[in-house]
This record gives structure tokens, C-alpha cells and sequence, in this order.
């Protein structure tokens, strides 16, 4: 009687295991699966931010050109003699005001 009892119980024991093995499979699958797809969703939004960085990095460089044409020295005296009726100071028009601060 013991026998039978010690054999029901290695047999349960056995349809336990073989019954968690397969139904660990499928699950396995199922995350590898999620796995996967997280995966290629992080590897299309790293792509995206690759061409946004890469067109932010264009936009820059092309504003960056803008101001060094728009603050050159040539173009604003052009401005401001053309535009505005500005001429060069000469050193006679130069007035140095000095102020002393009480002691």
C-alpha cells in the first residue's frame, strides 16, 4: 500500500511537471514574442529621432549661416548708410564724456 502511494505521488509529480513544461512553452513564446515587438518599436523610434536630429542638425547649421550673412560688418554699414543716411564718425564728431562718482 505504501508502494501505490509513493508511486501515485512520483506520478503526479511527473503529470505536474510535463503539465508546467507545457504550458511554459506557448508563454515563452507569447513574451518572446512582446520581446520582439517592443524591440522593433524601439528600433523605428530610434530611427525617427535619428532623422529629426539629423534634420535639426541641418536647420542649425543653415541659421547659423543666416546670422554670420545678416551681422556681417558690409552689410550693416550698407544699411546704415544707404537705408538709414548714416556716415562714418570722424574723429572731430567724437565727444568723450567723463563722469566722476562721489567719493
Amino acid at each position: 500500500m505504501r508502494k501505490d502511494k509513493k508511486r501515485k505521488s512520483k506520478e503526479i509529480v511527473k503529470i505536474v511537471f510535463i503539465c508546467f513544461f507545457t504550458l511554459s512553452i506557448p508563454a515563452l513564446l507569447g513574451l518572446y514574442a512582446y520581446q520582439t515587438k517592443k524591440y522593433t518599436d524601439l528600433t523605428n523610434d530610434i530611427k525617427k529621432l535619428e532623422y529629426e536630429q539629423e534634420n535639426l542638425i541641418e536647420e542649425n547649421k543653415r541659421l547659423i549661416s543666416e546670422i554670420s550673412v545678416l551681422s556681417s560688418a558690409e552689410r550693416i554699414e550698407k544699411l546704415a548708410t544707404e537705408e538709414l543716411g548714416m556716415h562714418k564718425a570722424e574723429s572731430e564728431d567724437i565727444v568723450r564724456v567723463e563722469m566722476r562718482g562721489e567719493n
